[in-house]
């Protein structure tokens, strides 16, 4: 077959600035039958060890340094021998939750490749400094992380957050693409790009 994009939601907590909650994260995996490339390795490095299956893990991409994001990150790279990358804008992020460990960085417009696909880096920042987008034009996708959702903007109302800056990510480096590009986010259902272009200004006017 050839390449695709799969989907493992795992369950956990994210916690910051004192807070804790409950969520379910939407874990990506993206390849062929030999080799595939993780984004956001969440929760559960087993759930996501057993997708993978035999397959060659390329990299373990976090699409941010929310510990709900990372949290297996460093167990499915160990177990894999895979790398793991992260904006450099996040590693203060990153250091809450794995003080012993150092992803590799990555910056805007790098281009990694896994399954002869290249996937284009965009940095989104906003919900945090250093979060991230991963556009893929073969398959007309794009993974935002916590930037965009079916609904809106990801938060910014806690530490290392700004609605305006999640506004100009969105504006200028997603709602950019094309408008039947799928957007693949962090939690919850999926969404396009003409979907939720519409309502940037209502969005802007709510202040979240």
């Amino acid at each position: 077959m050839g390449v695709r994009i799969e989907q493992v939601v795992t369950s956990g907590t994210f916690s910051l600035d004192g807070g804790s909650w409950d969520v379910d994260n939407n874990v990506w995996i993206i390849g062929n039958d030999d080799e595939a490339l993780v984004v956001d390795a969440a929760h559960d490095a087993d759930a996501i060890l057993a997708a993978l299956g035999n397959r060659r893990l390329t990299a373990v991409v976090c699409t941010h340094a929310h510990n709900d994001h990372i949290n297996a990150a460093p167990a499915v790279a160990e177990k894999t021998g895979a790398p793991v990358f992260l904006h450099l804008d996040d590693r203060l992020l990153w250091s809450q939750t794995h003080p012993e460990h150092s992803p590799a960085y990555l910056c805007d417009q790098r281009r990694l490749t896994v399954a002869d696909t290249e996937i284009q880096v965009l940095h989104t920042p906003g919900h945090t400094p250093g979060a991230i987008s991963l556009y893929i034009p073969e398959l007309d996708t794009v993974l935002t992380g916590d930037t965009l959702f079916a609904g809106g903007p990801g938060a910014t109302g806690r530490s290392f957050s700004d609605f305006p800056t999640i506004i100009r990510s969105i504006r200028d480096r997603l709602l950019t693409l094309p408008p039947h590009t799928t957007v693949l986010t962090g939690h919850g259902p999926s969404t396009t790009i003409a979907d939720e272009a519409a309502h940037l200004d209502d969005w802007i006017t709510r202040g979240y």
